[in-house]
């Protein structure tokens, strides 16, 4: 929000400091000529409406956006940025080829009924009948793939394999979608399979009010008992800002029709449905909670009651890395048992092992379903996940301080330069300052602090930034704004990927104060 007044007096302010005029060392001399070439640099970015827009919006990756020399010159940002976007889409379209969206799912169904269901009786003469057997009943796989052709067309070509009991099949499909306009899109299907014949089905989306949706899927299933068409259609709308209701008619070969409201806030997520159909109506609620934890931790709960019984599910789950969360849900029903359901989350591959451990409602099978995973995730998030996380972090400080060490090397010698030239520009400010009573610097550092017990064995690392802090104070006040503190004259960064602060020991009409600032956090002293 800098005026044009406010930006030359700070370049005239910089420009008097490092001028290379004013230093007659021929060391200080070369170094007060490239920070003044910065200077010069930054001022000519930011003193032309156009390139000011364009970093203001956009940073430096906007200024190194080729296709700018081309584009006509412009009067305000809002133009700026269409013209920013309108190339960024170019550069979207040239790499659209190279761009796929895989999607999968692995599930193994495990039978370990054998572990509470026993009956001793059976297996007396069976050899190995001391082990309980644990058997694999049943798998699915699928996958998909998107291949966009067009910035509105799409290809997705998908497949799966089922099997069960030793009996199986698969399938194959390809879908074309079409984004025909900002409110909507369409799509074509075909299938085939070895268990079913041809699949023909049409899906369409449409926006009918900001707050308003439908989707309708129409399909055709040739077979030997000839043609079995199916229908769908659902209807959504925004209650309010975060609840949205839905309506969904079903119509084929299990006919229903279901109405849900799924309200899903910041720190929790509620479900109500309840469905009329063939073979299966029932009356479901859910609530998840989310914990406001770097591992998105969330507890869930449900109640589904229907013709086929009633199911009680709850369970958690959390975030084990940046790309992985792991979650485990009991199931307790009357009369499907109970079962254990394990699922990882990796990316955009889903991996689900449901665990059925017994038919009957056994205490034990619900005490170890419970415990058991939990017992299991914290052994193995103290022995395993933590230590591996650590690792990966320091191995990946590792390589950004390598890939960055020439950079931050040249910034750290700038900056010491920038102190060197700012020694008799302090001088003078203190000088002054102290005339008045005013703004006096005593001691700032910049960088990494250690102060929570925890982390005692983790190494300090700061940088002595009193004399830079000294020479931005003005009229007894020192401001600054909302970025990164490394950025400032003076200034660099002595640990890079960590957090740091900013730490100053100041005093104001003959009294010391000290106060502690984050990296990116607004600063303004003496505090009103």
């Amino acid at each position: 929000q800098a005026s044009q007044e406010e930006l030359k007096a700070a370049y005239r302010r910089l420009c008097m400091l490092y001028h290379p005029d004013k230093h007659r060392d021929p060391e200080l001399k070369t170094q007060a000529e490239r920070l003044f070439n910065l200077v010069h640099q930054a001022y000519e970015v930011l003193s032309d409406p156009q390139t000011r827009a364009i970093y203001d919006i956009y940073g430096r990756r906007g200024l190194d956006m080729e296709g700018w020399e081309v584009v006509e010159r412009k009067r305000t940002p809002a133009e700026i940025r269409e013209e920013f976007e309108r190339l960024q889409r170019e550069r979207e379209e040239r790499r659209l080829q190279q761009r796929t969206n895989p999607k999968g799912t692995i599930s193994v169904g495990i039978d370990a009924t054998d572990l509470f269901d026993r009956y001793d009786e059976e297996y007396e003469d069976v050899p190995g009948s001391s082990f309980p057997q644990i058997e694999i009943n049943k798998m699915h796989i699928s996958q998909s793939i998107e291949a966009p052709l067009t910035a509105t067309d799409t290809a997705i070509l998908s497949g799966n394999l089922s099997t069960q009991n030793g009996n199986g099949g698969g399938s194959i499909n390809l879908a074309l979608r079409r984004v025909t306009s900002a409110k909507g899109w369409g799509e074509l299907e075909f299938g085939a399979g070895d268990l079913q014949g041809p699949l023909f089905g049409l899906k369409m989306f449409r926006n009918l009010t900001p707050r308003c949706f439908i989707t309708t899927n129409c399909a055709l299933q040739f077979s030997s008992r000839g043609i079995r068409p199916g229908l769908t259609t659902v209807l959504a709308r925004n209650l309010d800002k975060n609840t949205m209701g839905y309506l969904q008619w079903r119509w084929g070969i299990q006919s229903a029709m279901n109405t849900s409201i799924v309200r899903d806030t910041k720190t929790s997520h509620f479900t109500m449905a309840l469905q009329l159909g063939i073979p299966h109506s029932f009356m479901m609620v859910s609530y998840q909670h989310k914990f406001q934890d770097e591992d998105q931790t969330r507890v869930k709960g449900s109640l589904k009651a229907g013709f086929f019984g009633t199911i009680v599910e709850y369970g958690a789950e959390r975030k084990i890395s940046r790309h992985s969360i792991l979650g485990a849900t009991v199931s307790v029903g009357v009369p499907q048992g109970v079962s254990l359901k394990i699922k990882l989350n990796r990316a955009s591959q889903t991996y689900f092992f449901p665990v059925h451990l017994t038919d009957q409602l056994l205490p034990s099978a619900v005490f170890y379903a419970t415990v058991g995973p939990l017992v299991i995730y914290f052994a193995m998030h103290r022995l395993i996940i933590k230590p591996y996380l650590r690792a990966q972090k320091e191995r990946e400080l590792e390589k950004q301080r390598e890939s960055t060490a020439s950079d931050i090397l040249q910034k750290k010698q700038e900056a010491e330069a920038a102190v060197r030239l700012m020694q008799e520009s302090v001088r003078r400010i203190i000088e002054a300052e102290e005339a008045r009573m005013g703004l006096i610097v005593v001691n700032a550092w910049y960088g990494k602090f250690v102060n929570d017990n925890s982390r005692k064995n983790e190494k300090v690392k700061v940088i002595d930034v009193t004399v830079p802090l000294q020479c931005l104070v003005k009229d007894s006040k020192l401001i600054l704004t909302e970025a990164s503190k490394a950025g400032l004259p003076g200034f660099y960064d002595p640990c890079v990927g960590e957090e740091k602060s900013l730490k100053v020991l100041y005093q104001f009409r003959g009294v010391l104060h000290q106060v502690m600032s984050a990296d990116n956090e607004a600063l303004r002293i003496p505090k009103q």
